[in-house]
């Protein structure tokens, strides 16, 4: 065989130098392990299920297009089917076609394959379709006979895969793969996982390839550089560290603030009853309702003129109910050098319980004008519309946010504050207060399934404390997590003023006439 014509050969038969050659693209050793692993169970119609859990960013979805590109052209002349399923229509799906032909529209294929129905993608007799996986596609009647690949597997709904697309493989007995990042237990993503490491316990065959962020780093500096400042930043047990860099299933429901995280919110810091010269100030505050209840009985039966009445009855009908909640946080500039964001001090805390907003705009009034805060941020959320209103008045938008939740927007702030917390960002001022250290010991936090992952966190309605009883709210929590909001402002390190001398056009201008 002429030396050439080998070469041809052997460039065909590896899908890492068929990729480099026909693509540019240089595979990573840990891509190309699981891609020949794939490739023989395909070729010898074992069907068998691989999982592939990689850490964000490391080549996952590059190693997927190649793999698929390779084999539509292998078996371009046998009836091949591939089945590509993605959580959502727009955007992954989409993103995933787009790269998939990126990889064809190259001299040597460009002419080779056709794109049918705006899913289809054709090569020879070799054909590979892309479908969503969201509950409400139709995607009932398309065979596998090939691979059929689940991809972000941890986003996909168990009872939709089940019934759309498992039987897709029935008719080739088809190699199939579950790929993504790790989340919860409670995935399909998770489920395949154990599935599959049974099976490569009892036959010794391989179908488990889990590469995370320091495996990718020892291959690409760059990734290192990025994932050392995530570190930084969010800290390791962040649950979005924890999953997307290191590949470790984290709980569906659990305590949101365990002892080691509570540990990391103690400061050695005192409080302060007056703001210090050359500090910065911010103010975070959680709004509750007014006891409107005591003014309504009160009216109905005391009489006006009869003040020993008034005086009789409790100002407040409701003691168990939560509170208005301000903190002040002095913002220390230290680490912005480092992580580009600042550390936020608990220096003073103040509540209002049942009082009405109008007595408490005039303390937050006299506070502000003592404390000069850089921001006020404020619960704006219904009852709180008021109170956040009167503050805006007096004092400007571009000093007052308001906050209004949803529960896209508490998710964030859960994820942010975490990141906080978990960066050692967040200190409480030494002796550290009961109430918070309550209200932290009841949160639960739990992950929503779907690629949204929004996070419910929160002391649940009707928790008491097992001691005295007394109900326990969140208002102190949800104060601190407000300091989430001044982590999106844009910080910047404060430079000394250079005076830049000015040159004297004259001198440089000819003066012959």
């Amino acid at each position: 065989m002429p030396t050439k014509a080998r070469q041809l050969l052997n460039i065909v038969r590896r899908p890492d130098l068929f990729t480099r050659a026909l693509n540019n693209i240089q595979l990573r050793p840990y891509q190309i392990e699981p891609l020949n692993a794939i490739l023989d169970s395909v070729y010898h119609h074992r069907g068998d299920t691989f999982i592939l859990i990689f850490s964000r960013q490391s080549g996952k979805d590059e190693l997927l297009a190649n793999l698929i590109v390779y084999l539509l052209y292998r078996l371009h002349g046998q009836s091949a089917s591939i089945i590509c399923a993605q959580p959502t229509f727009n955007p992954q799906t989409i993103l995933a076609m787009a790269r998939l032909e990126a990889r064809l529209n190259t001299l040597w294929f460009k002419k080779m394959y056709e794109r049918k129905g705006g899913c289809f993608y054709c090569l020879g007799r070799a054909r590979c379709t892309y479908y969503s996986a969201d509950p409400t596609a139709n995607v009932v009647g398309a065979t596998a006979r090939t691979l059929l690949i689940v991809n972000e597997a941890q986003d996909v709904d168990a009872r939709v895969y089940d019934k759309n697309f498992a039987p897709m493989a029935a008719a080739g007995n088809a190699t199939k793969i579950f790929c993504g990042t790790s989340w919860t237990s409670n995935t399909l993503l998770s489920r395949e996982l154990r599935f599959a490491e049974a099976a490569q316990k009892a036959d010794g065959r391989r179908r488990v390839f889990i590469v995370t962020g320091e495996e990718v780093s020892r291959c690409n500096p760059y990734y290192a550089r990025h994932m050392a400042g995530e570190l930084a930043r969010f800290g390791r047990n962040h649950p979005l560290i924890r999953t997307q860099y290191f590949c470790e299933e984290i709980d569906a429901q659990a305590g949101m603030f365990p002892p080691g995280r509570q540990a990391l919110m103690h400061g050695s810091h005192p409080p302060l009853t007056a703001p210090e010269p050359g500090k910065t100030y911010a103010f975070l505050i959680d709004v509750a309702g007014q006891d409107e209840c005591a003014g309504q009985i009160l009216a109905a039966t005391a009489p006006t003129d009869d003040m020993s009445h008034r005086r009789a009855i409790p100002p407040l009908l409701n003691p168990a109910r939560d509170c208005t909640s301000l903190k002040i946080v002095e913002i220390d500039r230290s680490t912005l050098p480092v992580l580009g964001k600042p550390v936020y001090k608990v220096v003073l805390r103040r509540s209002w319980t049942g009082e009405k907003h109008v007595k408490v705009f005039g303390a937050l009034r006299a506070y502000v004008q003592t404390w000069k805060p850089f921001k006020v941020v404020i619960d704006a959320t219904g009852v709180g519309e008021g109170l956040w209103s009167l503050l805006d008045n007096a004092f400007g938008d571009h000093i007052v946010i308001p906050v209004k939740f949803t529960a896209s927007l508490k998710s964030e702030l859960g994820y942010g504050f975490l990141a906080i917390v978990e960066s050692g960002r967040y200190q409480e001022y030494s002796p550290f207060d009961a109430t918070l250290h309550l209200q932290l010991d009841q949160t639960i936090s739990e992950i929503v399934p779907g690629p949204a992952k929004l996070l419910r966190w929160g002391v649940p309605d009707g928790t008491r404390d097992h001691l005295s009883r007394a109900l326990v709210h969140d208002d102190d929590l949800i104060t601190s997590a407000l300091c989430a909001i001044l982590d999106r402002l844009q910080w910047s390190t404060p430079l000394p003023s250079v005076i830049v001398p000015g040159r004297d056009p004259l001198k440089s201008m000819d003066r012959r006439f």
